[in-house]
């Protein structure tokens, strides 16, 4: 087995970039000048996207992961509205997706947090996982762990509340959610118990693990341990993702570094790995002799 290294959001050329817009600017509009102003963006990021695919396909990475604001204000009425023009596009592009054997995935932002003890937060928490789940189910993508919606524990020592907040979810978020170690809030073996108790596969990330445990290697034995038992919670193993980064200034740095000089060697073992560098396509490219 050769894992599949994945691609995050957009390149560091301009082969993939996408077009966003501030809630003040858009609100600078009229009515129609909003709706005008979002379908340019979101037909020039439906384009961008397949672009984003082909450019995948090409390189021969496999995973993808799409930005968490593809499609701005699309939680909003007005962008609602205006998608529902594009569907039959966005949803040919999905397809597109499937045909060429492309991983799609996404990580909504930091907003979410599932585990607050504000009502508030967390109806805006669901509110956002559903945008993302409705983008997921436009492009056709299934309704499982391998079009992963991917989140963080959220406020620490909330354990039993996240647990059963994931289990009220609704199908299209819950079928999709995966949950990443940090570390702060839930180190591995934390977030491994909610997974399991919640029913939900786990997102091993090497360096937040690292960082978080004050190890001096990725070769720790805990970073093996911890990938078996990560891959323990994903109802195919074949579908197990990860994370790898390394530390901008130093080993234990939470910065990103620009490449990936350190892999964790049980990552040859890992199916498929999202690469967390700044100079993403250069990171992958990098990687290459690592896989052979």
């Amino acid at each position: 087995m050769v894992p599949e290294l994945g691609l995050v959001c957009i390149t560091v050329s301009k082969d993939v970039r996408y077009r966003t817009v501030t809630r003040k600017r858009l609100l600078e509009h009229s009515d129609e000048g909003q709706r005008k102003l979002l379908d340019d963006i979101y037909r020039d990021n439906i384009q961008t996207l397949a672009g984003a695919l082909q450019y995948c396909k090409r390189e021969g990475i496999r995973l993808y992961r799409m930005p968490s604001s593809i499609f701005p204000f699309f939680d909003d009425d007005v962008g609602r509205e205006v998608m529902r023009d594009l569907a039959p596009s966005l949803a040919h592009t999905g397809r597109r997706a499937i045909e060429l054997g492309l991983r799609l995935v996404m990580h909504p932002d930091q907003f979410v947090v599932l585990s607050s003890d504000s009502p508030e937060v967390v109806a805006n928490s669901v509110k956002i996982l559903q945008m993302h789940a409705d983008i997921m189910d436009l492009l056709q993508q299934p309704r499982s762990p391998w079009a992963v919606l991917e989140i963080h524990g959220g406020k620490s020592n909330r354990s039993d509340a996240l647990v059963e907040r994931i289990r009220q979810l609704p199908d299209p978020i819950r079928s999709r959610l995966c949950l990443e170690n940090d570390e702060y809030s839930y180190n591995a073996e934390q977030i491994l118990d909610v997974c399991t108790r919640a029913q939900v596969p786990m997102v091993f990330d090497a360096h937040h693990h690292i960082v978080s445990e004050k190890l001096s290697s990725y070769d720790d034995p805990s970073v093996a341990a911890m990938l078996a038992k990560a891959r323990e919670t994903w109802p195919d193993p074949a579908h197990q993702m990860v994370h790898i980064s390394n530390g901008r200034e130093g080993f234990n740095d939470r910065q990103h570094s620009d490449l990936i000089a350190v892999m964790p060697s049980a990552y040859a073992q890992a199916p498929w790995i999202e690469i967390e560098a700044k100079n993403k396509e250069e990171a992958i490219a990098g990687l290459r002799g690592w896989l052979h």
